[in-house]
């Protein structure tokens, strides 16, 4: 079903009862989403996203997840699918707050520091870790995108 309004899109969560029932699972099988990460070989941030249903994952990584998580195959397969993206949960509100602010001047600094180009998402490792800190604990987000040059391969004006 595809969404009919930008709301509509930015709170709705495709297979809402399936993730939950994995989600359960988890715990169920007594994991972390590190824990399980670990266990699957793959990076804590992107499997904890495709458990909240962003992320498409492979026909070879849902067959592993079921075995780990001791459930049928078909109850993780619909991780298969491509999902909708988007959410309002306060913190994902704070991190597009984050990218509204800096990011005019992150994208001048990497063009400062790199040339013109951009930072790939596809080429891309991403990492969260919480820093004890005196004054209140630290979030700790690292992004890692390959640069990217303009090819000027196209017709182009310059």
């Amino acid at each position: 079903m595809t969404p009919m309004s930008n709301a509509e899109y930015l709170t709705r969560v495709q297979f809402a009862d399936e993730l939950a029932g994995l989600q359960k699972a988890v715990k169920a099988a007594g994991y972390t989403y590190e824990g399980l990460a670990k266990e699957m070989g793959t990076n804590k941030v992107w499997l904890t996203s495709a458990l909240q249903g962003q992320q498409w994952v492979p026909e070879e990584y849902c067959k592993k997840l079921a075995g780990l998580l001791g459930v049928p195959e078909e109850q993780t397969m619909f991780l298969n699918n491509h999902p909708y993206k988007g959410n309002t949960d306060p913190i994902l509100y704070r991190l597009h707050e984050v990218l509204d602010t800096y990011g005019p001047a992150i994208k001048e600094l990497i063009h400062e520091k790199g040339g013109n180009g951009i930072m790939s998402a596809i080429d891309f490792a991403i990492d969260v870790d919480i820093v004890p800190d005196e004054h209140g604990d630290r979030v700790v987000i690292t992004w890692n995108g390959k640069l990217l040059k303009y090819s000027k391969m196209g017709e182009y004006p310059w």
